[in-house]
């Protein structure tokens, strides 16, 4: 009993929240960096959003400004014939076909900067960086794998960024992170015998994130961007629709997200077109493994997760004083091979199709719309059953069509 509690309960604070970067990764914080699909987005610095990236890129930016938005995100996920079931209820079962498992949601964004003096600038962000629903019916085949989740984040983060000489710039920040989840799954309580379980967790740690920006001339420059690991430990509890207060009991869980690494350039080749570029390296082999712990629970579940890279080019066209284009391509590669990917986020390689309009309504304020189309490869989910935690379980094999449209709107004001 203790590892049937384990993966399908808050394994899944990890895993379901999202379903556009590799792993749980949003990167959806800048309406602008948007339209060139974060090419370039922590050498840019174009307007504050960009900080999120590398704060050391505030200190391009004087005076007192703000900006906010948000950007709808609308993913697809399908699963056909999926075969799964446990060995405890009678073998496998099959489900032809699940619909869109996955759900619309809108992740907002503030920043705020002001400059304290030639060197200084201070700063401050709010993001959503992970979060998602994912759904499925209570009776699917892969119920004891996982069937609903509800994933949310808030991260504050201060920053302070430092121009050390005319041509660089340094920066840093602390993550505080908000993390909340409720999540259910279908459970083998011994042979013939099933119920559902219900879990919900939160809690709230620090990470840091720094940042450097190189301006080797007025038309190019180059940025670093560092997030760090954030270790986590949730509280919550557990609930069983069937057995009660037999069962139900406070659990926690330590988990580890994290740490990414990213380069950029940017360059202006005359008035009006720019290029840029990124590449970044997300350190998911720090996830490898999940332990959680309870009155009658004490129980370790490995993950293997490997370390993913993204790329990404970009481009955009100043048609005048008050218009820009902007489009971009990138490549983001998944977390999870095929036998150990879950039904909770069934991600792929993806591309990203990304294009973006900037508008200066007037000498202070700007708006920006960012479209993205991402195009994930076909996902499988191959597990066999023998994994730590998944002998009530049972083997899981699904196939996943997946692709996500995103639209952001954003909206700079300087005081």
């Amino acid at each position: 009993m203790k590892k049937l509690l384990c993966y399908p309960a808050l394994g899944a604070v990890i895993v379901c929240s999202q379903a556009n970067a590799a792993g749980f990764h949003l990167k959806e914080q800048s309406a602008a960096a948007q339209g060139n699909a974060f090419a370039g987005a922590t050498a840019g610095a174009e307007d504050i959003s960009y900080s999120f990236f590398n704060p050391a890129g505030l200190t391009r930016h004087k005076g007192t400004k703000t900006s906010f938005g948000g950007t709808y995100i609308a993913p697809r996920a399908k699963a056909k014939s999926a075969v799964g079931g446990s060995p405890a209820m009678g073998g496998s079962t099959r489900t032809e076909y699940v619909g869109d498992i996955v759900h619309s949601a809108v992740s907002p964004y503030f920043y705020f900067s002001q400059q304290l003096n030639d060197k200084w600038t201070a700063a401050v962000s709010l993001n959503t960086p992970f979060g998602m629903i994912t759904s499925y019916d209570d009776n699917w085949a892969g119920r004891f794998h996982g069937t609903k989740s509800d994933v949310k984040t808030l991260t504050l983060t201060p920053m302070l960024a430092y121009k050390a000489t005319d041509k660089l710039s340094l920066g840093a920040g602390f993550q505080m992170q908000y993390i909340k989840a409720k999540l259910s799954n279908a459970q083998v309580m011994g042979v013939g015998v099933e119920d559902h379980v219900k879990l919900q967790g939160d809690t709230f740690d620090i990470g840091y994130t720094l940042g450097a920006l190189y301006e080797y001339s007025d038309k190019t420059r180059f940025g670093v961007g560092y997030r760090s690991q954030v270790k986590h430990k949730l509280k919550g509890d557990i609930e069983f629709d069937k057995l009660g207060a037999l069962m139900n009991q406070d659990i926690t869980a330590r988990l580890t997200t994290p740490a990414s690494l990213t380069f950029g350039a940017y360059h202006d080749i005359n008035d009006q077109w720019s290029v840029m570029a990124e590449i970044g390296r997300v350190y998911w082999s720090s996830f490898d493994e999940l332990r959680i712990r309870g009155n009658t629970i004490d129980s370790l579940t490995e993950e293997k997760w490997k370390d993913t890279t993204s790329y990404a080019i970009g481009a955009s066209y100043r048609v005048n004083d008050q218009w820009k284009l902007r489009a971009g391509f990138a490549i983001d590669s998944g977390a999870v091979g095929d036998e150990y990917r879950t039904p909770r986020i069934p991600e792929a390689d993806r591309y990203w199709y990304s294009g973006g309009v900037e508008y200066g309504i007037d000498e202070n304020t700007t708006l920006n719309v960012g479209y993205t189309y991402i195009r994930a490869e076909k996902g499988k989910v191959n597990l066999r059953g023998d994994h730590n935690g998944d002998g009530y379980r049972g083997p899981i094999n699904a196939k996943y069509e997946n692709d996500v449209h995103i639209l952001a709107v954003g909206l700079n004001y300087n005081f």
